[in-house]
């Protein structure tokens, strides 16, 4: 992930949620430490993420309806889901992303 991805995604799952991200909420979500958080957050959105934050980050982007479902996470286009059950459980699937990501911030 790029900066430039990072900042689109602070909006992106702003939006998917309800309101918008601060460099510290991204920081919150990231698990780093508070005080120092926001500014690596902002050294990120022009260097891009690197190691367990950039995974973490790609696994929370799914809450948007921007980003695709990653492969190892779609159970939902298998022979054993009928294809009008995918679009709903892939937007309840968005919806547990969206809640976990307002369960961090909390």
């Amino acid at each position: 992930m790029t900066g430039p991805e990072l900042k689109q995604l602070r909006q992106d799952l702003g939006d998917a949620i309800g309101r918008p991200l601060s460099a510290a909420d991204m920081a919150k979500l990231c698990g780093l430490a508070p005080g120092d958080g926001a500014d690596t957050i902002r050294r990120w959105e022009v260097t891009g993420p690197s190691g367990p934050a950039d995974k973490l980050l790609h696994i929370l982007a799914m809450a948007s309806d921007r980003h695709p479902i990653l492969e190892n996470f779609n159970i939902f286009d298998r022979w054993d889901v009928d294809e009008k059950e995918r679009p709903a459980r892939r937007e309840a699937f968005r919806e547990k992303m969206r809640d976990e990501i307002r369960e961090r911030l909390e």
